[in-house]
């Protein structure tokens, strides 16, 4: 659902589906994952309905997918710059 949030694909429907799965990862995800969420939806009310400096937004979605990899994983040398997306429409 990170997509609700990243490029073109966020529509009002992704972002209800983000957040209904953000209330539920509280129950199955690890400490760093939610924080790494917390931390994107603080740059979206920051950001007061305008689009979030790009760089900034794929840091904190890079993060959420490094704090997701760790949680399968244990550990990673990876970081955010290495996760990439493209808007597919």
């Amino acid at each position: 659902m990170l997509q609700g949030f990243v490029g073109s694909t966020a529509t009002s429907e992704t972002k209800r589906k983000f957040f209904e799965e953000q209330y539920r990862s509280w129950i199955y995800s690890s400490d760093e994952v939610v924080k790494a969420i917390n931390e994107m939806v603080r740059l979206v009310i920051d950001s007061k309905g305008k689009d979030p400096d790009p760089e900034l937004g794929r840091k904190v979605v890079g993060n959420i997918v490094l704090a997701m990899r760790k949680d399968l994983n244990g550990k990673t040398n990876l970081n955010y710059t290495d996760f990439i997306y493209t808007d597919v429409r």
